[in-house]
């Protein structure tokens, strides 16, 4: 046998290890997507999504300690098993993929999704026995107008027209597992391009948000997160890295996917928010620019109903203060919770704003987007796609138990707990996780500080 040297096997013994944790997270996927609903089983379903989280955290590890020409395939690779076996079980947790099919349908029968509600007369015609068995409808809201904006419509549009004749559900999750990967894709080559770490990806690839909400559940979200991921990607790219703003050229690139982005799902606004206006007034006109275009069609055939069920949508979910903001409930009377949540998200903006940071765009939009998300304590874990995607392009992995933290609270109606004890657990345990490197730093800059003075 010839001679191997030392530092050559350490690397091979390094790879197969994180090898390994690749399949410890296969393998709790698979136990989890064979666990059933959460309403079948709660504690079991929720015990394995603990499960896979952990494995996903082990792995996140491994990789990092594998060379980045060796890891970047093993990432890539993963992701892509990793997204086949959640699309290989029908969506669990989630009907929205329905209303998807709804409005991509109703589009290719030439009328405008925000005209008429699912169970409108006008739309008999287009209903079946798969969206309405027995005359049920399987889709969400069916007395009320869509909620999506324009760019998600295109997409319903584009996957009903590409999705092979009965093929239900399957298109949606393909399509979404398709996007995953070309986020890890994107997300690998900007990172190694930029001179960064493209073995971050793997806080994409192989999250289990990613895995549950994209390939299975089949969530528009990560289009969005697609989306958003180029369009800082691309600030980043044409920024001058100390000149006074972007390249004109990019930045109008940049902000034109963050409106796309932000059409897709309005959640990206985040992100446009957390961009300084002084230096980015290209970027955020090109990205208010698409919002319109991509409206006014839509604008110009139903007038104002255009705004579809949103406003209804976020009464139902408590944004008026009638349910959310979790946390701030527990030190605040509820009426005052949302008001409270605006001035904290003003607070962070502005902080943002003051100090932004060139070379890392997607660093401030990290910050404000991750503290929407506390201050807010949303029930649906699915929204963390974007969350997800700001993670990896920066690195901070704490920001990560926000997204696990909605898991903990989508399991209040299983389990029989209130939705704001389950938002507080899960979301206050993530607070807590997200401040520990903070205080960390205060107590050494404190030490630094009494040294000096001894000194």
């Amino acid at each position: 046998m010839g001679w191997v040297s030392p530092l050559r096997m350490d690397s091979a013994r390094r790879l197969v290890l994180a090898a390994l944790g690749l399949v410890g997270v296969a393998l709790a996927t698979v136990a989890t997507l064979r666990a059933g609903e959460p309403n079948q089983s709660p504690w079991r379903v929720l015990g394995l999504t603990g499960l896979m989280w952990l494995g996903f955290a082990v792995s996140c590890v491994l990789v990092q300690r594998v060379p980045p020409r060796t890891a970047v395939p093993l990432v890539l690779a993963g992701g892509i098993a990793l997204q086949a076996l959640a699309a290989s079980v029908p969506p669990r947790t989630t009907d929205d993929f329905y209303r998807y099919a709804w409005d991509g349908r109703v589009q290719a029968a030439g009328i405008d999704p925000y005209r008429y509600p699912p169970t409108a007369p006008e739309l008999a015609g287009l209903r079946d026995g798969w969206l309405f068995p027995a005359g049920v409808p399987l889709l969400n809201h069916p007395t009320e107008p869509t909620i999506y904006p324009p760019a998600a419509q295109a997409y319903f549009r584009t996957v009903d027209e590409l999705a092979p004749a009965g093929a239900r559900h399957k298109p949606w999750q393909v399509a979404a597992a398709v996007l995953a990967v070309a986020t890890t894709a994107a997300l690998a080559a900007f990172l190694w391009r930029r001179g960064g770490d493209p073995r971050r990806a793997v806080l994409w690839a192989w999250c289990p948000t990613v895995i549950l909400e994209a390939g299975n559940n089949g969530h528009v979200d990560v289009l969005a997160a697609l989306l958003v991921t180029a369009g800082l990607g691309t600030l980043a790219a044409t920024d001058g890295r100390g000149r006074e703003a972007p390249a004109v050229a990019g930045a109008v690139l940049g902000g034109a996917l963050l409106g796309a982005a932000t059409a897709v799902k309005l959640l990206p606004a985040l992100v446009l928010a957390a961009l300084t206006p002084r230096r980015y007034l290209p970027a955020l006109a090109s990205a208010a620019g698409v919002v319109c275009l991509l409206y006014l069609p839509h604008l110009l055939a139903v007038g104002t109903d255009v705004v579809g069920f949103l406003p209804g949508y976020l009464a139902e979910q408590g944004y008026n203060g009638s349910g959310r903001f979790a946390l701030l409930r527990l030190v605040l009377p509820r009426p005052l919770a949302p008001y409270a949540a605006a001035v904290v998200l003003a607070a962070v903006a502005a902080t943002v704003w003051r100090r932004p940071d060139p070379i890392r765009p997607w660093r401030g939009p990290l910050l404000l987007t991750g503290t929407a998300f506390l201050v807010l304590t949303p029930s649906y874990p699915w929204y963390a796609l974007l969350l997800v995607a700001l993670v990896a392009l920066d690195g901070r992995w704490e920001w990560l138990a926000v997204a696990a933290g909605g898991y903990v609270a989508y399991f209040a109606g299983p389990l029989g707990i209130t939705h704001v004890t389950m938002q507080a657990i899960g979301y206050g345990l993530a607070l807590a996780v997200v401040a520990t490197p903070l205080l960390r730093q205060l107590v050494d800059g404190y030490r630094r500080s009494a040294s000096v003075r001894r000194s």
